[in-house]
């Protein structure tokens, strides 16, 4: 089944950039800087890695706002030189491919039907699975080893 995943919106983040350090703080965002660590740290605009030395922002983002009781948020990476959202059909990310994914799926109403928990190397079989599932609206992804949410997918 085709799918399309979407990182998060650059410009819903681009403001948070110009806060001094103080101000960051007082919204309980961080500032790290990329290292060489591998895999990485993971933008979850470009969902790609932020290369060494590149700013980033670690903030709690509430990925699902519906109003049931999945509503949640948890801690994302936002690269400072993300610029383009991530918007492609059938395409898995690197930061997606290289890791353990937690893949939660969603009906209209915002209830889990499904969930499951693959390899970032198997993640189409898993996702066309969930996608199968007629009541299935939405696919989330998450970095199944700390939980944060990596991207939303839908049907192509």
């Amino acid at each position: 089944m085709r799918f399309r995943i979407r990182g998060l919106d650059a410009e819903a983040f681009r403001p948070l950039f110009s806060l001094s350090e103080k101000q960051l703080r007082a919204r309980s965002i961080h500032t790290h800087f990329a290292d060489e660590s591998q895999p990485g740290f993971p933008c979850r605009v470009r969902l790609g890695h932020a290369v060494a030395g590149e700013r980033l922002l670690l903030l709690n983002y509430v990925h699902q706002p519906a109003a049931s009781p999945y509503h949640s948020g948890h801690a994302i990476y936002v690269a400072e030189n993300s610029v383009a959202t991530f918007d492609e059909v059938d395409v898995i990310p690197a930061p997606i491919r290289q890791r353990l994914l937690s893949i939660r799926a969603f009906s209209a109403s915002h209830m889990m039907v499904d969930a499951d928990v693959t390899e970032g190397t198997h993640a189409e079989e898993l996702m066309d699975r969930l996608l199968a599932n007629r009541d299935v609206q939405y696919l989330h992804i998450h970095y199944a080893k700390r939980g944060c949410y990596a991207a939303r997918v839908d049907r192509a």
